[in-house]
């Protein structure tokens, strides 16, 4: 028995099939398959994607890992879906996109988030909402009723990122009470869709798609989108996470304490907590985890760096022509702990939550035009990635968050040994690596909803880590990070 999980990513689709009997990946791909797929930036602070290039890339992809001949489609018995949070997708009554989505890292909506928090009651939103609604999909939909009005007339339902994929596999819109929750339309105080938001922002309760189990039947794939995929006609969608609480679930990580991290477009550290936590700043944020429930309440406490992987991408773009990533990491090997004493703050991609929504910019620092060389940059880059990572986890940690080893899959900037032992030392906490990700992760979803697997447990019985980073005792990077805390409160200033 084989299952099939789509990650719907901001820079790629990334899609796996799995062996049930054996939990291990059978093929997977990523498409497209060598460049990024843009972010566009119509004004300044703005990102959007088009919802209609995710689904053609999708489709796409699946053609193409089928294409390779190395198992039979028609073994696949169930399809997870882990989709980039806080996208603002909307369709009309024909289930027609009506816009590009306004994605994670779009700032637009920030002052309306904070105008609501203000509003509703800082102290009662917090207790209900357990987070501001800040820059999240709930004040991307109140900028798009205040600004496109006659388009807000035209939307039938309002949806994530995942919901739009599962939607034009099987036709059918659901959404989840972790889904709700990382919108900011969620009141965990009255365990119900959050009345007191919909008032003041004057959305209809129809706007929200039927609420299912995220563990359970999202659709079932059409025979039409079946025959053009090469599937089984009327197999499930049984499972549907955001990507941080999916790939939570890709390592296991589950329980109260448990720590997970990527380092991707955006960088996050997730750790699951059985209390209902959020920081008053709203500098981390709280969401239902994957197995949250409403006796059971286990909630993910979400840091998130935006300008991670990005800058990454960025650096190799303007000062790595003709070099790969690996290629970039060797050279930046050959630099000195601190890298000479260049510093790079690295928040260019939009509101940063940790800087409580301040659009700061990247800053690249001290450089020295007779000493520095592109390998500075490229050590430069991974250090500030990892000290923006440590400025995090601090106020995590302020938060009751203090874990003791991070799990992380072997993918993105973790790929990189360099980054990896950086980050260790730079946060002084081991880090356990995986060979896992997020497709993976959301077809391993797709056996718990389909009752492939009887627990979460029985679905990871074969998971264990590759390795284990503890820090190294000759790195020190204590006085490198103050110099950088230094520049980064002069910023904010």
């Amino acid at each position: 028995m084989l299952l099939l999980g789509i990650d719907i990513g901001t820079s790629a689709i990334k899609i796996s099939v799995v062996d049930a009997d054996k939990q291990t990946c059978v093929a997977s791909l990523r498409y497209p398959e060598e460049e990024e797929t843009a972010i566009l930036t119509p004004e300044a602070g703005w990102a959007e994607q088009s919802p209609d290039m995710w689904w053609e890339h999708v489709q796409q992809a699946i053609r193409s890992l089928n294409n390779q001949k190395c198992y039979n489609p028609q073994d696949i018995k169930a399809i997870g879906i882990a989709y980039q949070m806080h996208g603002l997708v909307m369709v009309d009554k024909a289930l027609n996109n009506l816009r590009n989505a306004i994605i994670w890292c779009d700032s637009r909506a920030v002052s309306i988030g904070e105008k609501a928090f203000r509003a509703l009651g800082e102290e009662a939103a917090l207790a209900s909402l357990l987070n501001s609604p800040g820059n999240f999909t709930a004040a991307k939909l109140g900028w798009i009723k205040e600004y496109e009005p006659v388009l807000y007339d035209s939307v039938y339902k309002v949806m994530l990122p995942g919901d739009y994929i599962a939607m034009k596999l099987t036709g059918t819109i659901t959404t989840s009470i972790s889904a709700l929750s990382e919108g900011i339309f969620w009141d965990f105080r009255n365990k119900r869709l959050s009345k007191e938001l919909m008032d003041y922002f004057g959305f209809r309760e129809d706007l929200i798609p039927t609420v299912a189990p995220l563990f359970g039947e999202h659709g079932r794939l059409s025979k039409e989108i079946a025959d053009k995929l090469g599937l089984a006609a009327g197999i499930p969608i049984s499972y549907k996470a955001g990507d941080q609480p999916n790939n939570a679930l890709s390592l296991n990580v589950l329980n109260p304490g448990e720590v997970a991290a990527t380092a991707g477009t955006s960088g996050v550290i997730y750790g699951v907590s059985d209390q209902l936590v959020y920081d008053r700043l709203s500098r981390v944020n709280t969401f239902a985890h994957v197995n949250y429930g409403l006796d059971d309440p286990k909630v993910g406490v979400l840091l998130c760096i935006n300008g991670t992987g990005i800058l990454n991408r960025w650096v190799k773009e303007q000062f790595g022509k003709g070099l790969d990533y690996e290629d970039m990491n060797r050279l930046a090997s050959t630099v000195s702990l601190g890298s000479d004493g260049l510093k790079i703050l690295p928040f260019g991609n939009g509101a940063e939550r940790i800087l409580e929504n301040r659009i700061l910019g990247a800053h690249l620092a001290n450089l020295d035009l007779n000493k520095h060389q592109r390998e500075h940059v490229f050590r430069a880059s991974q250090e500030g990635i990892a000290f923006a990572f440590r400025y995090g986890l601090d106020i995590m940690r302020e938060n009751g968050m203090s874990p003791e080893v991070i799990r992380a899959g072997k993918a993105n900037l973790f790929l990189s040994d360099l980054f990896t032992q950086i980050f260790v030392n730079v946060t002084d906490t081991p880090v356990e690596l995986y060979n896992n990700d997020g497709s993976v992760g959301a077809a391993l979803g797709a056996g718990i909803g389909a009752g492939v697997f009887n627990s979460s447990k029985e679905a990871f019985q074969n998971a264990k880590a590759l390795r284990v980073i503890e820090p190294n005792p000759n790195w020190n990077y204590e006085e490198e990070y103050g110099q950088w805390l230094h520049l980064l409160e002069n910023q904010l200033k």
